[in-house]
């Protein structure tokens, strides 16, 4: 089982920076920037699916819901966001390696 969650929460970090860059950028539609603030918003609001009263449980719908709202929004990006953040990240685009 770690095997699996481990790749998902880098995969998770990645798409967390990507989904706060793109909250910036002008081309992300208001839809999806709104939808950035709900997930926001759902994360830190005492109000949830199941209390967070209830030990384990009440953190269960957070853990889960989360990761699947922001993989969800960052689906929906346009693609010169994404491809915006692939480009400011360093990575090769052209082909060529980039030393620092």
């Amino acid at each position: 089982m770690m095997n699996m969650l481990l790749p998902r929460l880098v995969l998770f970090r990645k798409e967390v920076v990507q989904l706060w860059k793109a909250f910036f950028a002008p081309e992300t539609p208001l839809h999806l920037k709104a939808a950035t603030l709900f997930v926001a918003f759902y994360l830190v609001n005492p109000i949830d699916l199941i209390p967070d009263l209830i030990p384990f449980l009440g953190w269960v719908d957070d853990i889960i819901l989360v990761p699947l709202m922001v993989s969800w929004i960052v689906s929906r990006l346009p693609v010169k966001v994404r491809a915006d953040h692939r480009e400011r990240n360093g990575q090769t685009i052209d082909g060529r390696a980039r030393r620092l």
